[in-house]
């Protein structure tokens, strides 16, 4: 079992050179890194590369929040990058007005670990793609530093380069402090999208670099994902014929007022909800919120790490409920609780119904992640507030892109004050070329859900866990939808680490930490997640040998026998 052997060792990155890229940063990422800290930075230096200036700058308040009791006047540098026209002469007038295309914080290279935690918690780094065509056209001369001359707070160092006419290898750049740039709005957002408008200096290093991809049809691309999210677009056409879909409020979720309109999409599933945590904060104050349940670990993390902080209840059991309702009565106040339906990786699936009667007694939002469920199987949306997923796993199925989903339910008391915030908070930070390879990637999600709940059914028997074998199947029950399954993702314990290790290691399945691929996936999910804190995950029900798997689109035969033969290897260590 050899990745049970390395977890834990500086070889581990040699094994995993293409894991979720939250946890391990794509080399197109850090090589474009190392080109910029080359030209802007120093040799104890290194840079995260993030989609704004917004995001740039939530980052270093980040780094300088942590940084500051350890090394007090320690700043960072935030460096904006525009594209322009002419290598020569600058950045073209009209390019000042747009976004950023990539934002570089430029820290002590010896905080590197903190800069990571920021990266993979939120999951707002820029994506592989976004850093290929972007470092292809700095070193190209088309992307160059905004220039602005006006004052900034001395927290954030926001150091924007000018531009020296004359050969790139001559020039010489000076800092100037420059402001924060407004977020760009939900309004200019869909405005952008529908006219299907760009700025022409954009245009020309797309089309230059965009690997004869059409990126001009970025916005059809993000419709159509939403519309699919809503609920509206469950057939298998491409953007030509998306038009042609009479959309129905009976397709919408099944809720009044809904639209596509109040899907927002993200850069990645831990995007959504970072940023539906934050935005919340903003219209509802500085409160704590409540993790419900054993959570995905980044989850747990931003409400601890973010805000005033978290109550955790890592069982989402009854008892748990009944604390919780004490502590409301007794007048604590929280922002809003937090939960998966079901979990990951127990697959337990909280009392909703009994969550939202707290919620409106006490005055706090629910926020329910529907990644491992997803909404072909189960109708969550009627007692959220908010609905979050992770776009990454199933929705898209290739293992080639990220993206994440945030929805917002009309009915919801706090809509109207969330719905104002989204439109001045929220930032279009889908890179078109991800939005592109993700609208295609979906359009047969409907068929592959299906034939995935066949398989995960087949190969489950009752003493695993999975939503239909689960204590917690009435829960589930009563939002699986008239067609729904019980999906694809099931995890198994063994008596012994011995019987662990067999049955691992005579999966013939893919091994590694995603879930939701086309392909049957499976790993040690405790050791991977949790290798430094086995005990506290144990204590609440995760076994440290647990192994997770998430089923593909086998044939189911061969789905069944590659089971029945792990089994046998199971049986060999007993039997010796």
């Amino acid at each position: 079992m050899d990745t049970l052997g390395i977890i834990g060792l500086n070889r581990i990155s040699y094994f995993a050179e293409n894991v979720n890229p939250r946890f391990l940063i794509d080399k197109c990422v850090t090589s474009f890194a190392s080109t910029l800290i080359e030209r802007y930075g120093a040799s104890d230096e290194w840079a995260i590369l993030l989609p704004s200036h917004a995001v740039a700058v939530r980052c270093a308040t980040f780094l300088q929040r942590y940084l500051a009791p350890e090394s007090p006047g320690i700043k960072t540098t935030i460096i904006d990058l525009l594209p322009r026209t002419d290598p020569q002469n600058g950045i073209d007038r009209s390019a000042k007005r747009v976004s950023p295309m990539v934002s570089a914080v430029i820290y002590p290279k010896r905080h590197s670990a903190l800069a990571k935690s920021f990266w993979q918690h939120t999951g707002d780094g820029i994506s592989s793609r976004r850093a290929e065509l972007w470092h292809r056209a700095f070193n190209d001369g088309f992307l160059a530093p905004r220039v602005d001359d006006s004052d900034d707070n001395d927290q954030v160092h926001c150091a924007y380069h000018k531009s020296i006419k004359g050969p790139l290898r001559y020039q010489k750049v000076r800092l100037t402090d420059g402001p924060e740039e407004p977020a760009r709005t939900r309004a200019d957002s869909l405005q952008e999208e529908k006219q299907q408008s760009k700025d022409d200096s954009i245009l020309f290093v797309e089309e230059r670099y965009g690997r004869n991809l059409d990126l001009s049809r970025a916005g059809q691309a993000k419709t159509a994902i939403r519309r699919r999210i809503a609920g509206a677009l469950t057939a298998d056409v491409d953007l030509n014929h998306m038009a042609d879909i009479v959309c129905t409020d009976d397709s919408m979720r099944k809720v009044p007022g809904f639209s596509e309109e109040d899907v927002y999409l993200y850069p990645s599933g831990m995007s959504s909800i970072f940023n539906t945590h934050r935005i919340m904060m903003t219209a509802r104050g500085n409160m704590k919120s409540i993790c419900f349940g054993f959570p995905y670990i980044d989850t747990l993390k931003i409400l601890e790490k973010w805000g005033p902080g978290c109550l955790f209840y890592g069982n989402g059991s009854a008892e748990d409920l009944d604390n919780l309702e004490r502590r409301c009565e007794e007048g604590e106040r929280y922002l809003a609780l937090f939960c998966e339906f079901p979990g990951n990786p127990l697959l337990k699936c909280p009392d909703l119904a009994r969550i939202r009667a707290l919620a409106d007694r006490f005055d706090f939002a629910v926020v329910v992640d529907e990644t491992i469920g997803n909404f072909l199987n189960i109708h969550v949306m009627p007692h959220a507030d908010i609905v979050v997923s992770s776009l990454t796993k199933v929705f898209s199925g290739d293992s080639n892109v990220m993206g994440g989903s945030s929805i917002l339910n009309p009915l919801s008391r706090y809509y109207q004050a969330l719905k104002k915030k989204m439109g001045t908070e929220y930032e279009d930070n889908y890179w078109a070329e991800d939005a592109l390879f993700m609208e295609r990637n979906s359009r047969d999600f409907v068929s592959r859900i299906a034939r995935i709940n066949v398989n995960a059914e087949a190969i489950c028997m009752k003493d695993v866990y999975y939503p239909k074998y689960s204590s917690t199947r009435p829960f589930y029950e009563q939002y699986r939808s008239p067609t729904g399954g019980y999906g694809g993702l099931l995890s198994v314990t063994f008596r012994a680490r011995a019987e662990a290790i067999a049955f691992y290691d005579a999966l013939e399945t893919a091994k590694g930490p995603s879930l939701g691929t086309n392909f049957t996936l499976s790993s040690p999910y405790t050791l991977l997640a949790h290798y430094t804190e086995l005990d506290w995950a144990a204590q609440y029900g995760v076994d440290p040998d647990l192994v997770r798997m998430s089923v593909g689109l086998e044939d189911t035969v061969d789905l069944c026998s590659m089971i029945k033969r792990a089994l046998t290897a199971v049986a060999r260590v007993n039997e010796a």
